[in-house]
């Protein structure tokens, strides 16, 4: 698995558990499918959407940098 793919999904998660979101809840802020979620955060989805990866960062009030870390 890509290292970019590792840190997406590794960085989502922490930023969502930080949050106290869980995946259904973050999915609706983010406008984005809970399979679409459950599919980053395993590292399933290796290449996912700048769009996507937007909409997530805004639901979780982080910048997209922060998620590429």
């Amino acid at each position: 698995m890509p290292e970019i793919t590792i840190s997406i999904a590794r960085n989502i998660k922490k930023y969502r558990l930080k949050a106290g979101l869980s995946q259904d809840k973050l999915s609706k802020l983010a406008g984005v499918t809970l399979y679409t979620i459950t599919k980053i955060e395993s590292g399933a989805t290796l290449d996912p959407r700048v769009e996507t990866v937007k909409r997530i960062s805004d639901a979780l009030r982080c910048t997209i940098d922060e998620l590429l870390k």
